[in-house]
């Protein structure tokens, strides 16, 4: 298989590795290739393989055993959509994800608001224009690192060293809460129109209101979540 492109990655990434399972005849139950060896098969970076593979776990294809490795899934085991399953899964990381969050990131975007220069400002915006280039292309993997990096971005023109490091960690190593968002139906489009709301309270100086715009974002995204489990768990209420 030919190496993936660093510049169409995030659009053909998911479509190579499931290339490889269908190429290999890899079957319900049959161990799949490290992410050392994705990585080395691919030719992309192991942050990369591990986004990809966890968007696969999420739509229910792959099984991500911890210490074990990855496995094929087997969907007639699911009845229920397998993003909710995986929802239900991994419901106390992904609280606890936005509870981190929810702490510390309006705070960051007080401070964005009050300290970013020109530069920093224009990366946070460049990261806003990939996010709403990718949800209109629907390239999933390009509006999840996207959003990360906007996240990523408004830490670090905090100035503050450890709070960019704590964002750079959750983006590199914790991305199951931008993942779970942004699958739910029409979180993204919503995320286009908070992020607009973030960047214009950064770039006008606006301090309260860019704390109050990042609290509501991260609320609403998590309410999501919370409302797309308990809708499987309650279907009638989607009647």
């Amino acid at each position: 298989m030919e190496p993936i492109k660093k510049t169409r990655l995030s659009d053909k990434v998911i479509d190579a590795i499931e290339t490889m399972i269908v190429e290999n005849q890899l079957g319900v139950g049959d161990r799949f290739f490290s992410g050392n060896e994705l990585a080395k098969r691919l030719q992309v970076s192991r942050s990369s393989i591990r986004e990809a593979m966890r968007v696969l776990e999420a739509r229910g294809r792959v099984i991500v055993r911890h210490g074990k490795g990855a496995y094929i899934a087997d969907p007639r085991e699911k009845p229920n959509d397998p993003f909710v399953e995986w929802l239900k899964v991994n419901k106390a990381s992904l609280l606890d994800h936005f509870e981190v969050r929810l702490i510390i990131e309006p705070k960051a975007a007080w401070r964005a608001a009050e300290s970013a220069c020109s530069s920093a400002i224009r990366m946070i915006e460049e990261a806003h224009n990939a996010f709403v280039q990718s949800v209109e292309r629907s390239d999933v993997l390009g509006f999840i690192k996207a959003d990360e990096d906007f996240h990523r971005f408004i830490a670090q023109s905090t100035n503050n060293r450890t709070l960019y490091l704590l964002m750079k960690t959750m983006t590199e190593l914790l991305s199951d809460g931008w993942i779970a968002s942004l699958h739910i139906q029409g979180r993204a489009e919503r995320t286009v129109l908070e992020h607009g709301e973030i960047l214009a309270a950064i770039k006008n100086g606006d301090k309260v209101k860019a704390e109050k715009e990042m609290f509501q974002h991260l609320s609403n995204a998590i309410n999501d979540i919370r409302a797309s489990m308990e809708s499987q768990v309650n279907p009638a209420k989607e009647e």
